[in-house]
């Protein structure tokens, strides 16, 4: 685990998935503002290439933003496939957030039957495919973009016919009136989107812990771990598997549990798991920021 408590003011780079007026782009906002940042910010284009940016940088001054999980389509198997890769470099999660995802329809249609292309990321897309459905003809030519920001900026006054699904916020941004909003199938829609850096968060008292390992392919080894936890009545709020990539039938798994690094009951567990497992690493100690 690094061993120096978060030091904001050593912060001089941030990167973050996705263009200015993404949700990725907000989130970072929300970073900045909770933890007094004063640092460039960065995009880039996906979560892989700011894994990448880390990694060649290594810096202790440079932190990143990225999505891992949405309350509708599940974790962001990108973000998890990527995160033990960062053991190496000792990067770690340092404080998570949770953004609401308020999709509008916006563009310079006065009316909605003008509207013959509508625009937006693929997942945004899906988010609201019962509302195009209800609202528009089969006839709806449904265009796939990077991201719901950059849809929103490819919108012209000089095409009446073409709008965009993405925030209010982004909208205002780039001056695109709101045709409607609140247009998400499922009303509770939220992206939980996480902080990495080389730094270990403090102990809050209200904490979460991920970590990710992997096991002989034997029966009853994740037992064995589940078992451990319980022993030591620690919560497990997550779990999920990826494939290893080095050996048919062999996983990768990660866990999140209530609590911090630092506490007893936490650190005795981790010493027993640590002893039946092939690989170990503690993605992080954090707490969540408003």
């Amino acid at each position: 685990m690094a061993s120096e408590i978060l030091d904001t003011s050593r912060i001089r780079k941030l990167l973050f998935l996705g263009p200015k007026g993404s949700y990725s782009d907000f989130a970072k906002n929300k970073f900045i503002n909770s933890f007094g940042l004063n640092c460039v910010s960065t995009n880039l284009k996906s979560i892989s290439s700011v894994i990448k940016a880390l990694k060649d940088e290594n810096s202790e001054d440079i932190v990143a933003v990225i999505p891992i999980e949405n309350s509708i389509e599940g974790i962001v198997r990108e973000t998890l496939d990527n995160l033990a890769s960062l053991k190496k470099e000792g990067y770690k999660i340092i404080a998570e957030t949770t953004m609401n995802v308020e999709h509008a329809l916006v563009g310079f249609a006065e009316n909605k039957s003008e509207i013959k292309i509508v625009r937006s990321h693929p997942q945004a897309l899906a988010q609201c495919k019962k509302y195009l459905q209800d609202n528009f003809s089969d006839s709806l030519i449904e265009e796939a973009t990077l991201s719901t920001s950059a849809a929103i900026r490819s919108l012209s006054g000089n095409e009446k016919n073409i709008a965009a699904i993405g925030s209010i916020d982004c909208a205002k941004m780039y001056n695109v009136p709101v045709i409607e909003n609140c247009i998400n199938d499922e009303t509770n829609n939220q992206t939980r989107f996480i902080l990495l850096g080389k730094f270990l968060a403090p102990n809050t008292g209200n904490d979460k812990t991920s970590i990710t390992f992997s096991t002989e392919n034997k029966a009853g080894a994740l037992n064995k771990i589940l078992t451990i936890l319980e022993e030591h009545q620690i919560n497990m709020s997550y779990i999920d598997s990826r494939p290893s990539k080095k050996e048919l039938g062999e996983y990768v798994f990660y866990i999140d549990i209530e609590g911090h690094i630092t506490d007893e009951k936490v650190e005795k567990a981790f010493e027993q798991i640590k002893s039946l497992v092939k690989m170990f690493y503690i993605i992080g100690s954090y707490h969540s920021v408003d």
